[in-house]
């Protein structure tokens, strides 16, 4: 059996992710630090969770760069490898106790996700993937659903702090795709949303206003459950893109199609 040459690395996010998912569930303090927006805020659990990742990949790694979402670009070095971290993604549903809230880490290489670590709570499951293997659930291999018409799906999107015209479209798109399907949810955390994609919770996910640490992780472990990944319009998708679409194949055309017809 082949080896997995991305195998070190994944231990690292796991080890990582689950210290810092620890530190979360344990934490009393779900004051907010500031505001980055007036709806978009900031704890020191977010703070603390972060440092203890970084703290983490950076003694395994000293050469890696390292993105995290509240502290940038910790370190620049020559490195072709860059650890991208969202430490508490849902940080809204966290301070309100809403159950749905994650961490994500991912490796990326020359702008390509190869390692993907998503831990889900308070439910604690541990998604994960590398570029060489499949997607996991909990150790159990995960795919996407086989629902093949938009009528029959259950779609999943998100929406940014900022209200400004992405937002006003995309709730056009939530009334059409909830009009025209059996319904479309919102969640508020984009590292479960790509999971439960994954997984075959739901059939499809869009998103506006993402950043890497929103996608990386998420991203790698849709792909390696079978999804199809693009921009809304179907042209070939970045982490560094601002809008995703993701489903499990069957329906992505279908998606496309309605998403350009609103336009």
């Amino acid at each position: 059996m082949k080896l997995d040459p991305n195998k070190e690395y994944l231990d690292t996010a796991i080890y990582a992710a689950k210290k810092a998912s620890d530190l979360i569930i344990k934490s009393p303090r779900r004051e907010i630090k500031t505001y980055k927006a007036q709806t978009d805020l900031v704890t020191e659990t977010d703070l603390a969770s972060e440092k203890v990742i970084s703290k983490i990949i950076k003694s395994k790694y000293p050469d890696h760069n390292v993105l995290a979402e509240e502290s940038g670009l910790l370190e620049s070095h020559s490195s072709d490898y860059i650890w991208v971290i969202d430490p508490l993604d849902g940080t809204t549903n966290f301070v309100h106790n809403y159950p749905s809230y994650a961490v994500s880490i991912a490796l990326v290489n020359n702008g390509v996700p190869i390692v993907g670590v998503v831990i889900e709570m308070p439910l604690m499951n541990i998604y994960y993937a590398t570029i060489n293997s499949p997607a996991y659930c909990n150790n159990n291999i995960i795919n996407c659903s086989n629902t093949n018409k938009l009528i029959l799906s259950l779609l999943v999107t998100g929406f940014s702090y900022d209200h400004n015209d992405n937002w006003a479209f995309n709730m056009k798109l939530f009334k059409e795709f909830t009009d025209i399907t059996q319904g479309v949810r919102r969640l508020g955390a984009a590292a479960i949303d790509f999971c439960h994609t994954a997984i075959g919770h739901v059939d499809g996910f869009w998103e506006f206003d993402l950043n890497p640490w929103d996608v990386a992780a998420g991203i790698l472990i849709a792909n390696q459950a079978g999804a199809k990944v693009s921009k809304l319009n179907g042209d070939k998708y970045s982490i560094y893109d601002k809008e995703v679409l993701v489903t499990n194949g069957h329906i992505h055309q279908d998606m496309i199609n309605v998403i350009s017809e609103l336009k």
